[in-house]
C-alpha cells in the first residue's frame, strides 16, 4: 500500500491537514502526518508528534515553546521535520510528501522535502508559490501548487486545490510504490550507467553536444544543466551530493554575471562542489565573453557603450572587458587549484561562444587572451593541466576532445580507487 506523509504545523494548519487525511484515505492510500508545530495545540492527532520531531533535531520541545525566539524555534523544528521525512523514507513508510503552509510552513515543509533524493514525489500547496519559490525549490524536484487564497480553513475555492493535491500525491505515490524511481547519489543512472554533468547555453550548444554524444558513446548518461543561474546551482547542488562521476563544466557563463552583476549568476561558489567532493572534472571557458542583463531599455547608460547584443526580449548580452576577463582567469583557476579531485581546463583559442568565434561581434582575441593569460598564470605549479586547442568551443571536434579528457580522468581515477594502476581497466560499464 501506498503511503503519503503529511508534514505540517497542526497547530495553524489542523483543520486543512484533516481534510487532507480524510481525502487521501478515500483514494485509496495509508497517511502519516508529522507536526511540525510549536505554539498552539494541535488540531488533529499526529502519527509522529512534535516531542518527536523536535528530539530528531537534538532539542527538547519545552525549551523551545518558551524560547522567545521564533525564527531559532521554527529552524529546529525544519530540521527535526527534514531527519523525521528522510527516516521515514529509508525505513520504505514514505512513497510521496504532501504539504500545505503559507511562508513559515512553506519553509519548514519544503526543507524536509529538499532531504529527501530526487524522484520521491514532493507536493507542497502554498500561498507563497505566486512568487519566487526558488528558495524553497532549491535543486530538489518540488511540485509547488498556488493556494489562490490564504490557507485559513477549507473554502469553496481552496477545497478543489486541495483535493488536486491530494490525488495528485496519491497519484503519484502509487506509482512510486509500485516501482520507486528515487535518483541516490552513487553515481549511476536508472539503468547503471555512470552520470555525468554537463554544462550549457545556447551559445555552446553545437560543443556541448558533440562532448554529450561522445560520452553516451562511451557508456555514460549525462544530465546536461542550462547555465541560468538556477541550472549553475542545481548542478552545484548535485555535485556536492556526490551524483555525478565526472563533471563536464563546459560552460562558465554565469561566473561573469556573478563579477559584472549580471542577472543569470549562480552565486560564488559555482565551480567549487565537484572540487570539493573530489570528482573528476573537466573545465572550459565557455560563455565567459558576455554577461547577461535584463531588457535592453533597463540597461545602465555606461553598460550601452560596450558591444551589446539582444539575445531575446528578456536578456541583453553584453561583452566583458579586458579587466573582466583577467579576474575571471584569475578566478576559475582559484577554484580548480583547490579541487581535491582531477581536474583539467580545455582552452578553445578561437572562440568562447557562437558570438565569439570568428567572424562573430564578440570575436576579440586580444580579450580572450587576457582571460588565457591570467588562467595560465593562476594553474602555473598546480596539478590541474590546461590544455589549448586551435578551435572554437563549439567545434565538434573539441567537444570530442573534452570529452575523451573527462573519460580518461574518470577512468584513471577509478583504477585508483580499486588499486590498479590506470590504463588497466575501468568498469565494465565503460566503453572504450
Amino acid at each position: 500500500m501506498a503511503t503519503v506523509v503529511l508534514v505540517g504545523t497542526l497547530d495553524t494548519k489542523g483543520v486543512e491537514y484533516g481534510w487532507l487525511r480524510e481525502r487521501l484515505l478515500a483514494v485509496g492510500t495509508e497517511v502519516l502526518v508529522v507536526d511540525a508545530g510549536i505554539v498552539g495545540e494541535p488540531r488533529i492527532r499526529a502519527d509522529v508528534p512534535r516531542a518527536e520531531v523536535a528530539r530528531a533535531a537534538g532539542a527538547d520541545l519545552a525549551a523551545l515553546r518558551s524560547d522567545a525566539d521564533r525564527g531559532t524555534a521554527v529552524t529546529t523544528m525544519a530540521r527535526g521535520a527534514a531527519r523525521t521525512v528522510l527516516r521515514l523514507y529509508e525505513e520504505g513508510r514514505l512513497h510521496a510528501v504532501l504539504a500545505v503552509g503559507g511562508s513559515g510552513g512553506t519553509s519548514i515543509a519544503t526543507r524536509a522535502m529538499r532531504r529527501l533524493p530526487l524522484g520521491v514525489p514532493k507536493v507542497m500547496v502554498s500561498s507563497m508559490a505566486a512568487g519566487d519559490v526558488s528558495p524553497y525549490v532549491g535543486a530538489s524536484d518540488i511540485t509547488m501548487m498556488y493556494s489562490v487564497v490564504d490557507i485559513a480553513g477549507v473554502n469553496s475555492v481552496l477545497a478543489p486545490v486541495l483535493a488536486n493535491a491530494a490525488d495528485a500525491a496519491a497519484g503519484m505515490a502509487k506509482g512510486f510504490a509500485a516501482g520507486p524511481r528515487a535518483l541516490l547519489p552513487a553515481e549511476l543512472g536508472a539503468d547503471g550507467r555512470p552520470l555525468i554533468a554537463a554544462s550549457m547555453a545556447g551559445v555552446t550548444t553545437a560543443g556541448v553536444d558533440a562532448a554529450r554524444e561522445r560520452l553516451t558513446g562511451l557508456g555514460y548518461e549525462v544530465l546536461v544543466f542550462h547555465v541560468s543561474g538556477a541550472g549553475g546551482r542545481t548542478l552545484e547542488s548535485l555535485a556536492g551530493q556526490g551524483l555525478f562521476a565526472g563533471v563536464l563544466d563546459l560552460t562558465l557563463s554565469e561566473l561573469a554575471d556573478d563579477l559584472a552583476g549580471g542577472i543569470l549568476t549562480a552565486g560564488p561558489d559555482r565551480l567549487t562542489a565537484a572540487g570539493r567532493r573530489g570528482t573528476p572534472q573537466v573545465v572550459s571557458l565557455g560563455a565567459l565573453d558576455m554577461v547577461k542583463f535584463g531588457p535592453l531599455d533597463t540597461l545602465p547608460g555606461h553598460l550601452r557603450e560596450r558591444r551589446v547584443q539582444v539575445h531575446n526580449p528578456s536578456i541583453t548580452l553584453v561583452r566583458t572587458t579586458a579587466e573582466e576577463c583577467a579576474e575571471l582567469g584569475r578566478r576559475v583557476a582559484a577554484k580548480l587549484r583547490a579541487a581535491a579531485g582531477p581536474a583539467e581546463v580545455c582552452v578553445p583559442l578561437r572562440g568562447l561562444s557562437t558570438l565569439g568565434a570568428p567572424g562573430g561581434p564578440y570575436h576579440d582575441p586580444a580579450l580572450d587572451e587576457a582571460l588565457f593569460a591570467a588562467l595560465r598564470d593562476g594553474l602555473r605549479g598546480s596539478a590541474v593541466e590546461v590544455v589549448e586547442y586551435d578551435a572554437d568551443i563549439n567545434a565538434p571536434a573539441f567537444g570530442r576532445a573534452a570529452a575523451d579528457r573527462l573519460h580518461r580522468l574518470i577512468s584513471a581515477d577509478r583504477a585508483a580507487d580499486a588499486g590498479r594502476p590506470p590504463g588497466s581497466g575501468g568498469p565494465a560499464v565503460l566503453r572504450p
